[in-house]
């Protein structure tokens, strides 16, 4: 559940004010911004979900960019020196965007990796994996005093990274002969529609399986929603919630929570704030899988396309969750699990087109950007 809680950071964005707000548990700014930049959020999304208030039937056009989610690949046991071969490079991470992230690694106790659309391969490793290495790396900010964990990042699309520079056979005898490391890797490409291989055909002698994202619709009948307006960011003593009062609402909503407040109740006693309305309809898709921003963007430009017509719906939201044991969080900041491995961020978009952009880590990350 999403709660304010001592270590979360959650930043908040609107499009229309410039502040900041502290409180014991949470750190929100509030700026002036004129496009929501997905590619500057999480790349490596594990859930999407969009709630859209007093709507019983989706339209077409939401079902129709759900539908092509696209799916994504689960390669096993690969050597990670096949993602530094330069056919591998020139195929798919010069040719496009190319996500991919390890499989069912715990990020403070395994080695991870994760490869970046802006062609960086990060590796997290433990102490006596670096050291055999031999690569250049940082501590991990979030080892502690003693240092166990070491950061390597690289840039796969550095011009001196090529086939006959001494960097790239380096990092090649490294990764393939002096510490070959191997794991189960999830991958996903976009492309413009060049011509060439695909990741299917690439990894064809590998141990390779297309999967697809996992798509659940739920209806939730007389729903209590809190009453929002979207140039008012703090609430108002019955006019209006506040942003904070709406991102734990919310995270009690995508959970299944129950907001009734019954004594009887042994699991929560939680409550939708006030002034709140009751919807008799409101529609909740949640995606989960290896889900690319590019999809995530097209999904948000249809929600706002949502209230091109009259609605009863005075806003929606939509929730991306990031994978908590990935090396990274926000753009390259290293991403720690500390407790839960939070790392998301959630638009409020309005009928009116304004929106609320709130963002949160936890306590083992850099404050989101």
């Amino acid at each position: 559940m999403l709660t304010k809680r001592p270590g979360l950071h959650l930043k908040l964005v609107s499009c229309t004010l410039v502040s900041w707000i502290k409180s014991p548990f949470l750190l929100i700014r509030l700026e002036s911004v004129q496009r929501p930049n997905i590619k500057e959020h999480p790349s490596l999304r594990k859930c999407v979900s969009f709630l859209i208030p007093e709507c019983g039937v989706l339209p077409e056009v939401l079902k129709s960019t759900i539908a092509d989610i696209g799916e994504y690949y689960l390669v096993r046991n690969l050597p990670i020196h096949e993602l530094v071969a330069h056919e591998f490079i020139d195929a798919f991470v010069k040719k496009g965007s190319c996500y991919a992230l390890t499989y069912k690694t715990k990020i403070d106790q395994d080695n991870a990796a994760a490869l970046l659309p802006n062609g960086k391969l990060i590796l997290s490793v433990d102490k006596d994996t670096y050291e055999e290495l031999g690569l250049q790396g940082r501590p991990s900010r979030y080892s502690g005093k003693k240092v166990m964990r070491y950061i390597i990042t690289i840039d796969l699309t550095d011009a001196g990274f090529h086939p006959e520079s001494k960097k790239h056979n380096r990092v090649l005898w490294a990764l393939k002969e002096k510490k070959p490391l191997e794991f189960d890797f999830l991958l996903a490409w976009y492309n413009t529609g060049a011509e060439g291989s695909t990741l299917m055909s690439y990894f064809s002698k590998n141990q390779i399986q297309a999967l697809k994202p996992k798509i659940t619709f739920s209806t939730l009948r007389d729903l209590q929603c809190p009453v929002l307006q979207s140039n008012d960011l703090q609430g108002k003593p019955e006019e209006s919630c506040s942003t904070e009062e709406l991102f734990e609402w919310l995270g009690a909503v995508l959970n299944q929570v129950s907001l009734d407040n019954k004594s009887s109740s042994f699991l929560s006693t939680y409550c939708c704030p006030e002034p709140n309305t009751v919807v008799e309809k409101a529609f909740l898709c949640t995606i989960t899988g290896f889900i690319i921003p590019e999809k995530i963007i097209q999904l948000l430009e249809q929600l706002c396309c949502y209230f091109g017509e009259p609605k009863l719906a005075h806003w929606l939201t939509l929730t991306v969750h990031g994978f908590a044991d990935s090396p990274v969080s926000w753009r390259e900041s290293e991403h720690g699990f500390h407790k839960g491995g939070e790392n998301l961020y959630n638009f409020v978009i309005f009928r009116n087109l304004d929106y609320w952009l709130h963002m949160a880590v936890g306590a083992h990350d850099d404050c989101p950007p």
